[in-house]
């Protein structure tokens, strides 16, 4: 990862205070009515960058400019509602390849999404080529311990761990990596989003991020690379079912204090 700085031209500087005021580090004051930064290390949010009306503020070490907002977006909440209540894990994926520019789209969702401290400790595993491979050693790495899960599990029992245990012959897997798990977790949550606003279908295999965490073979087939660890699996297609239904929930329990 290259490394950034914070950079204040005083000629472009007109002494708003914008930027004072969003640092979340507080890393930056007027002096002269003009604003200068007082640490060299600091968050690297860029929020200061996005608020200051004149460019004056920029960061250093990153090959793409920010992206100018062009017109006000914002969601419409009952869509957004809508789009919760119905979604559904989806195990049964057509036989349909993906378009690269929809897999870049779901991928763009995951490395824009906000991380604790800033870390963009976030990074990605597309499997494609060596999908059926991998998930072969997942396999394996299960039917060697359903024995013991039959035990103490009744449900397990009447599991059966074929070839397509783990993926369902979907066509593409991403496997997301990061050093903390919440971050992780919310790069998921927001490439969910994209993948079904370009009609796909998400399962979240909680059973495969846990034989990729588990298992070496794995591991070093994923290429994970020291610090991290697998976050969350999402397998993506194009649904073969339709569900014409809203999931049923508990009543909210909430409180208000």
């Amino acid at each position: 990862m290259k490394k950034h700085q914070v950079l204040i031209d005083p000629s472009k500087c007109t002494g708003c205070g914008l930027c004072v005021k969003t640092c979340v580090a507080h890393n930056i004051e007027l002096e002269n009515k003009k604003a200068k930064t007082l640490l060299k290390n600091c968050l690297m949010c860029g929020q200061c960058t996005a608020v200051c009306p004149g460019k004056a503020v920029t960061i250093s070490g990153y090959d793409a400019e920010e992206i100018k907002e062009k017109i006000e977006t914002s969601l419409k909440p009952q869509e957004v509602l809508d789009v919760i209540r119905f979604r559904r894990s989806i195990r049964q994926f057509k036989e349909k390849n993906i378009p690269y520019e929809v897999i870049n789209q779901i991928l763009e969702a995951g490395r824009y999404t906000h991380t604790a401290k800033n870390m963009q400790d976030v990074s990605f595993v597309v499997l494609d080529k060596e999908k059926d491979k991998i998930e072969q050693l997942a396999v394996r790495l299960f039917k060697k311990y359903k024995p013991f899960a039959d035990i103490f599990s009744p449900m397990a029992r009447h599991y059966t761990i074929d070839s397509h245990f783990f993926f369902f012959k979907a066509p593409i897997v991403i496997v997301i990596l990061s050093k903390n798990k919440t971050n992780g977790i919310l790069a998921a949550q927001n490439m969910e989003y994209v993948a079904e606003a370009n009609g796909l279908g998400v399962l979240f295999s909680g059973y495969f991020t846990m034989a990729a965490n588990t298992s070496f073979k794995i591991k070093k087939a994923l290429k994970i690379p020291k610090g991290k660890h697998a976050a969350m699996t999402l397998v993506l297609g194009y649904p073969d079912v339709r569900f014409l239904r809203t999931v049923q929930r508990e009543p909210l329990d909430v409180k208000f204090l």
